[in-house]
């Protein structure tokens, strides 16, 4: 288990309980009841603190994380932008939509059909975001909800889960996901704000404008009174990781059971500021002429590393300290002790090869760590420079006067 990761987001939890407790010390040697810390959180759609911005002042601000939701988004419901899981999946797999069209508008009536449509967490699926495909709506903060689940051991959320589970029963209600989705969202968030925050595009709705959506209804139920148990919320997020894999793999494979090895370094390689790819390829060819292949389970069992870099990171920093080079041997012990997962040889001779720039059969671990801390924000972090933009009601609003 990823326990600095996990201990890092029981940190934060705290922390933001102190704060908005002004100090306040806790009764007890770790006593955190579930109302209290509801109630000391701020409201999961307020605003930041400060001048709100008003969308009809025309040009807003966007971080990465913004920018790269609208940009792949597609339908629009009061005024609010929603992804679909189709928009999702395209998000996390490529550089750009595969198709941008106006936003669609939904109507009450197709909003409450999605909604009727989507079954419950009990019979979720690897498969469930290409089942719904168009038929769905995901807003921002679950967006971002989601990434953090592509790209955080599971670890952090089940001390997180436990912290909310007042009663200690393993359930939480919709509520409390509201508020640990948002905690979730704040942290992601803060990498990601750049620019100015008063004229940030505030793509989370208010009070007023929150709505049930797609994943609300299916863990929460229709009427929004089910409980999540954190064994169907595990299954959810190993579903997803799951499913986004099959689809990189798949792409890749063309009905295969093996990528080969110079595929796996292209996709490793995918959404990272790495300038000269081509150094890399070449060096998986020279290094591997013949080809044995990468399996879906060789590579799934890589992303779940990559989703516990931090870790180690820590154990590679240990070699580092003792003067000792980072051989095969080496990587693969410290993936085990900071993970728990074993690499096959193979894999790990891949990775070597791919990155053994000096064809030492050393690891420049600083540069690998550098990389795939890149690659595991998936393009994430790939608009450099705060992108300015013309918000919705603002385009509207001059499309109409305009008549």
């Amino acid at each position: 288990m990823c326990l600095a990761t996990g201990g890092a987001v029981a940190s934060y939890l705290y922390n933001d309980l102190m704060k908005s407790q002004g100090g306040r010390k806790m009764i007890g040697a770790f006593s955190i009841n579930g109302q209290d810390l509801l109630s000391s959180l701020p409201s999961v759609v307020a605003k930041e603190k400060g001048r709100p911005f008003d969308f009809e002042e025309g040009d807003v601000y966007m971080s990465s994380h913004e920018h790269r939701f609208r940009l792949f988004s597609s339908v629009e419901y009061e005024g609010q932008f929603y992804m679909t899981p189709q928009n999702f999946i395209e998000s996390v797999t490529m550089s750009e939509p595969r198709s941008k069209k106006p936003w669609r508008s939904l109507t009450k009536q197709e909003l409450e059909k999605i909604l009727s449509d989507t079954p419950p967490v009990w019979r979720g699926t690897s498969k469930l975001f290409r089942n719904l495909r168009e038929r769905g709506v995901i807003a921002y903060t679950e967006y971002l909800f989601l990434l953090c689940i592509l790209t955080k051991p599971h670890a952090g959320f089940k001390i997180a889960f436990n912290m909310f589970d007042a009663d200690a029963n393993h359930m939480i209600d919709k509520r409390e996901f509201l508020v640990l989705q948002e905690i979730f969202r704040k942290k992601n968030e803060k990498k990601g704000r750049k620019g100015d925050v008063e004229k940030s595009a505030q793509l989370r709705a208010d009070d007023s404008m929150m709505i049930d959506t797609t994943l609300l209804v299916h863990f929460f139920g229709k009427k929004g009174k089910a409980e999540l148990t954190f064994d169907d919320f595990y299954r959810f997020m190993d579903n997803l990781q799951t499913e986004v894999l099959e689809i990189e793999f798949l792409t890749f494979s063309k009905g295969m059971t093996t990528i080969s090895e110079e595929d796996f370094a292209r996709i490793l390689l995918r959404y990272t500021n790495v300038e000269n790819i081509t150094s890399y390829l070449d060096n998986v060819r020279q290094s591997i002429p013949d080809e044995k292949g990468i399996t879906f389970d060789e590579f799934r069992t890589f992303f779940q590393f990559l989703n516990n870099l931090e870790d180690f990171a820590i154990a590679m920093q240990m070699y580092n300290f003792a003067s000792r080079s980072i051989g095969q041997d080496e990587f693969a012990r410290a993936v085990y002790v900071a993970t728990g997962l074993k690499l096959t040889r193979h894999l790990v001779n891949t990775i070597f090869k791919i990155f053994d720039v000096d064809h030492d059969d050393q690891l420049s671990h600083k540069e690998f760590i550098g990389i795939m801390k890149d690659r595991l924000h998936r393009g994430a972090r790939g608009y450099k420079s705060v992108e300015k933009f013309t918000s919705f009601r603002s385009c509207l609003k001059k499309e109409l006067a305009g008549r």
